[in-house]
């Protein structure tokens, strides 16, 4: 033990991991099993040293503690790093005819509130960073208030309204009355190149930090147009060219494989649900490295809202949802056999938040290892965020992003449904 802490501080003050003039280490962990980088082999008996919000160490054993700093146990858990859901919608946790309602009768400010509340729940469970994939603009204003630590939450990447061509998926007209469409904003709608790369524009404008389009109809659109393509090639072009200009990568909502093609060949950085994979579609995930996002979970949210209420969805909405849930699964057996990249993401908001994890148990029963699962959700998903020099693993230089479980989620992934405590930035936000 003596000769671990003579280590430990050697190499602090030796400059291994800070220089000489950095302050003195202001708290440790010490973790009975370490999952330090997810797709490797987990330490035993470990110690994390943090400062400033930020790992500067991670050794074998338990550590003596250097000074007064003072030491969390987590010796009868396993850690990890916080986890990544790259696919929320943290504006509502009510979707069906519940959301359409709350949307016309409901002030923005209230909707404000409602965004933080699910923000606290998704960090509580262990989320302590999140790509939120299209709403008004209530996140775009908590994401700057979260990092200002005006509120708690979880790390959030933007992406803005969604943007989608007239009557698409993203339309929010759909489903409404004529006399009410002048009460929705449509300045995230395109039609053909030229109208496509301004919508781009404007949603970078407002501090966009992702481009997330829709090249093929939704499940929750409130319309009978099916699931299939609902953008041209040149337009869903037009939206990657002019958002890789800026630097921002594009998500993109797709169920059809017509659709996703089509996004694959224009350079998208992601396909959010992809439900119908064949052939061409995998040869073009592997060819241009985009990230498949499940977003399993949905069927959660909508077999508990039918359950709840069977007239929670409109028919024309519901004839979808059902075959949504039949075939949910089906294309990540493909995608993880062919080797397509993965991360995770949940669709949160169709499904509760807070209870993000059960997309693990989803993934793990259709083809991925609890190891893959995990690691889908750290340092996949931070690749896929433009994150991976931040977060994603527990590495010296990166933030103190830090989740711990009873037992051993290897084993059990379902573990991830409890986690016991939760650190952002080197705060303790849940635990001892």
């Amino acid at each position: 033990m003596k000769a671990i802490a003579l280590t430990a501080a050697l190499l602090l003050a030796s400059g291994a991991y800070a220089q000489t003039a950095a302050p003195a280490v202001d708290r440790y962990i010490h973790a009975g099993k370490l999952l330090d980088r997810p797709g490797q082999k987990p330490r035993g008996a470990s110690t994390i040293a943090i400062r400033a919000g930020r790992v500067v160490g991670v050794y074998d054993g338990h550590v003596t503690p250097l000074g007064d700093a003072p030491v969390i146990d987590l010796r009868d858990r396993t850690v990890l790093p916080g986890l990544i859901d790259s696919h929320v919608h943290l504006s509502s946790d009510r979707a069906g005819q519940e959301g359409l309602l709350a949307e016309l009768t409901e002030s923005d400010q209230l909707g404000a509130y409602e965004t933080l509340w699910n923000a606290r729940k998704t960090l509580l469970a262990g989320f302590t960073t999140v790509r939120n994939l299209g709403d008004e603009g209530a996140t775009l204003a908590l994401r700057e208030a979260i990092a200002r630590g005006w509120a708690d939450g979880p790390r959030i990447v933007d992406a803005g309204r969604s943007i989608s061509t007239t009557s698409g998926h993203m339309d929010a007209r759909l489903g409404l009355d004529d006399h009410l469409h002048s009460t929705v904003g449509t300045e995230n709608l395109c039609d053909g190149p030229e109208e496509c790369r301004k919508a781009v524009r404007r949603q970078i404008g407002r501090g966009a930090d992702v481009i997330k389009i829709a090249t093929t109809g939704g499940v929750n659109s409130r319309i009978g147009a099916g699931l299939g393509k609902q953008m041209f090639d040149d337009e869903a072009k037009a939206i990657v060219e002019t958002a890789h200009l800026y630097g921002k990568k594009v998500a993109v909502h797709a169920h059809g494989v017509d659709g996703i093609a089509v996004a694959l060949r224009a350079g998208a950085d992601s396909i959010e649900h992809g439900t119908l994979l064949d052939a061409e579609s995998l040869a073009l995930f592997k060819k241009t490295g985009a990230y498949y996002v499940p977003t399993l979970s949905t069927v959660n949210g909508y077999l508990e809202r039918i359950a709840k209420d069977p007239n929670a969805y409109l028919p024309e909405v519901r004839a979808k949802i059902d075959w949504r849930i039949s075939i949910t699964g089906k294309a990540l057996e493909k995608a993880v056999p062919a080797g397509v990249k993965i991360a995770f993401g949940t669709d949160a908001g169709v499904s509760k938040h807070g209870r993000n994890a059960d997309e693990f148990e989803l993934m793990v029963k259709h083809g991925m290892t609890p190891m893959q699962a995990i690691a889908a959700a750290t340092v996949n998903a931070a690749d896929l965020l433009g994150l991976a020099k931040e977060v994603g693993s527990i590495e010296p230089g990166k933030s103190a992003d830090i989740i711990a479980v009873s037992g051993d989620p290897l084993a059990d992934v379902r573990m991830l449904k409890s986690v016991g405590f939760v650190m952002r930035a080197g705060v303790v936000h849940k635990g001892p």
